[in-house]
C-alpha cells in the first residue's frame, strides 16, 4: 500500500470522527434545549419550520437572558403584589374585562421589577420562555384573549381563561412554591353577573390552551 493512499486512509479516518463528534455534540445540545424548554422548543420548530433554525433562535434567547440581570423580589413587594392579586381576582367577579387588563398589568409590573425589559409583548414572552418555557403559552394566549376584549371580541369565559393563564405565570414570577399558602392561587368558583344573569364561572381549572375544552 503506497504512503498517499494511507494518508487518504487515516484523513478519511479522521473526517469520519469528526463528523460523528459534531452530530452527537449537536445532538445533545438539541437534547439539552429539549430539556430546558419543554413545550416551547416544539412550538419554536413548529413555527421556524426548521429544526435547526429553531435551535438557533433557542440559543439567541439563553443569550439574551444570561445578560438580563434578573432578581427575586423583595418579601415586602411579593406581599403588595399578593394582596394586589387577590384584589384583582375579586374584582374579576362583577367587572371580567378589566380585572383581566389589571392581570396583564400585574404581570408586566412583576416582570419589570424583577429586570425583565417590558416594552415589547413578543421579546417579554421570549424573555419569559427561557426561565419559565411551561407557563409562556399560557401567557401568550392570555395576551390575545386580552387583545380581543379590547376589541369586544371575547366571552366571559375567554376571559376567565386568561384570568387562569395570567396567574399561571404570575405565580411562577413570585417564586411561590406554596400558592394556596400566599394567596396566589386561591382564585375559586364564583358567580359572574353577565349582561343582567348570573353566570358561574369556574376560575379554578387551568387547562393547556392547545387542548379544546
Amino acid at each position: 500500500m503506497s504512503t498517499t493512499v494511507v494518508i487518504l486512509l487515516i484523513v478519511a479516518v479522521i473526517v469520519v470522527i469528526a463528523l460523528l463528534l459534531a452530530m452527537r455534540a449537536r445532538a445533545k445540545r438539541s437534547e439539552a434545549l429539549q430539556e430546558r424548554f419543554g413545550p416551547e422548543y416544539g412550538r419554536t420548530v413548529e413555527e421556524a419550520g426548521d429544526q435547526r433554525a429553531a435551535e438557533k433562535q433557542l440559543q439567541e434567547r439563553e443569550q439574551r437572558r444570561e445578560k438580563l440581570q434578573i432578581r427575586d423580589l423583595e418579601p415586602a413587594k411579593r406581599d403588595e403584589y399578593v394582596g394586589a392579586w387577590r384584589g384583582t381576582q375579586s374584582r374579576f367577579v362583577d367587572d371580567p374585562s378589566p380585572a383581566v387588563r389589571d392581570a396583564d398589568s400585574l404581570v408586566m409590573n412583576v416582570m419589570r421589577d424583577r429586570g425583565y425589559p417590558v416594552d415589547d409583548f413578543d421579546q417579554r414572552a421570549e424573555d419569559i420562555s427561557v426561565d419559565h418555557p411551561h407557563v409562556v403559552d399560557n401567557y401568550r394566549s392570555a395576551h390575545r384573549i386580552s387583545l380581543a376584549d379590547e376589541r369586544g371580541d371575547a366571552t366571559t369565559e375567554d376571559l376567565r381563561q386568561a384570568m387562569v393563564h395570567y396567574r399561571a405565570l404570575f405565580t411562577e414570577l413570585l417564586g411561590d412554591s406554596d400558592p394556596q399558602g400566599t394567596g396566589t392561587d386561591d382564585i375559586r368558583d364564583d358567580d359572574v353577573r353577565v349582561e343582567g344573569r348570573v353566570e358561574h364561572v369556574d376560575l379554578t381549572e387551568e387547562r393547556n390552551p392547545q387542548t379544546p375544552r
